[in-house]
């Protein structure tokens, strides 16, 4: 696959075969040809889990210090009161059935799903669309709630949700290139020490394999995985 251009300049900023701190890695990230938009920084881990048992799988919700810097979409399934406290709280679309029947037409301008449990069962039928794209609302992940407003306002200020794929790699999103070093840094502290935290007890070996952060559109840059656990509590 041919890169372009400024994913090519930005390997060349980079040591071949090298592992950076998580303070080293942010500055080579910020120095590293900018799009003509302020690109999203993403962290990957693999983990060493067994992604095929059901007991391994990590998935955790947490909220990071300095938000993620984008405008999340919530869609919120209630009826009655707590439809309008979903309203007057910020959620982007609210409603019931109606919104149900658009969905399952195709829509799926959103980022996240919440729902009052009276509303799951109805939900329940969008699993098939919803799931495979991580948007189905889980009481794991205080999605299915009737504390609506604490919720939404949770969201809004930085709470995401992480899982494993087939593959056991987790994905998550730790800020903007615009944002300063310090909140870089302190997010993807954050975010490692939940993952670490959320260790399946019948993991067995080393738990953190790998790590790399990149921005939307440059390359991989590759972390010590020792020094980037010992920056969590």
């Amino acid at each position: 696959m041919r890169r372009g251009k400024r994913y090519r300049e930005a390997v060349k900023l980079m040591e071949r075969g090298k592992v950076y701190s998580l303070e080293e890695a942010v500055k080579l990230l910020k120095t590293m040809p900018k799009g003509k938009f302020d690109e999203t920084v993403d962290l990957s881990l693999k983990l060493g889990i067994d992604p095929k048992q059901a007991d391994q799988q990590v998935r955790r919700t947490l909220t990071l210090p300095h938000g993620t810097g984008k405008k999340v979409k919530i869609v919120v399934f209630a009826k009655g009161e707590k439809a309008k406290e979903a309203g007057e709280t910020g959620a982007d679309f609210v409603g019931a059935e109606e919104l149900i029947e658009k969905i399952s037409g195709g829509w799926t301008e959103f980022d996240v799903a919440v729902a009052t449990p009276d509303m799951m069962r109805e939900v329940s039928k969008l699993g098939r669309l919803l799931g495979p794209r991580g948007l189905m609302p889980n009481p794991k992940a205080g999605t299915v709630t009737f504390e609506l407003k604490s919720t939404i306002r949770a969201i809004r200020a930085g709470r995401i949700e992480c899982r494993t794929d087939k593959s056991g790699n987790l994905h998550l999103v730790v800020g903007k290139v615009s944002f300063n070093d310090n909140w870089l840094i302190t997010n993807t502290a954050a975010a490692v020490e939940a993952v670490l935290q959320a260790k399946p007890s019948t993991c067995k070996g080393r738990y953190l394999r790998s790590a790399t952060v990149s921005s939307t559109m440059g390359p991989g840059i590759r972390l010590d995985v020792n020094q980037l656990a010992s920056l969590t509590g």
